[in-house]
């Protein structure tokens, strides 16, 4: 764990630029509907020159999230999503602005198939993210921030990253499956000419 976060402490890519896609429609996720939408934080590793946050601080924060963007959906299928918070860092103020601190999020995924009650991922899928960037948090999130607000932009960050997940493996939801191609109809045999022109004979 402490080396996650100690190439976190390299790693200079935003999760997202912002928090505005929530006004828009959702991306395609087919028959997808959230059925349990399930969060736990057993055990969290707190990073290096972090704040401090109950595990039930951080189960409300994520769950609040994804219930913001997965309730969106109401597809025909109901899927539960299970997530583990493993680590996190919350910037904290007075640390030297050189270092420009970022906060962080470290979780485990799984999703459930309600219908076949299994996992659709055998192994949980390892996601991490950082704050967003933004005229906030440019310098530190601990110095601009609330513990409440850097725990917020995380879970929105953590929730839209699990979306992505989700639409990269669209087909499971019944989209990008191959349309079935008709074949094509057989042309009626022609008629032959000897016998269209002695039919009005044969009438007469």
């Amino acid at each position: 764990m402490i080396r996650v976060f100690a190439a976190l402490a390299l790693c200079l890519v935003a999760a997202c630029s912002g928090r505005t896609d929530l006004d828009e429609p959702p991306v395609p996720l087919g028959n997808f509907a959230l059925g349990h939408n399930i969060v736990v934080a057993p055990h969290p590793y707190k990073g290096p020159a972090s704040r401090e946050a109950e595990p039930d601080e951080w189960i409300a924060a994520v769950r609040n999230a994804i219930a913001a963007r997965f309730e969106r959906y109401e597809g025909g299928k109901l899927y539960h999503l299970g997530v583990s918070v493993d680590g996190y860092v919350l910037a904290v103020p007075g640390v030297p602005l050189v270092l420009a601190p970022k906060s962080a999020l470290i979780v485990n995924v799984t999703l459930w198939d309600d219908a076949k009650g299994t996992k659709v991922n055998p192994e949980p899928e390892r996601m991490i993210v950082l704050e967003s960037i933004s005229e906030k948090t440019l310098i530190s999130s601990g110095l601009t921030q609330s513990k409440e607000e850097q725990m917020a932009n995380l879970s929105y960050n953590i929730a839209k990253q699990i979306e992505r997940w989700l639409e990269k493996n669209a087909e499971e939801f019944g989209l990008n499956e191959p349309v079935p191609v008709q074949a094509p109809a057989e042309p009626e045999e022609a008629a032959n000419p000897d016998a269209v022109a002695a039919a009005p004979a044969a009438q007469s």
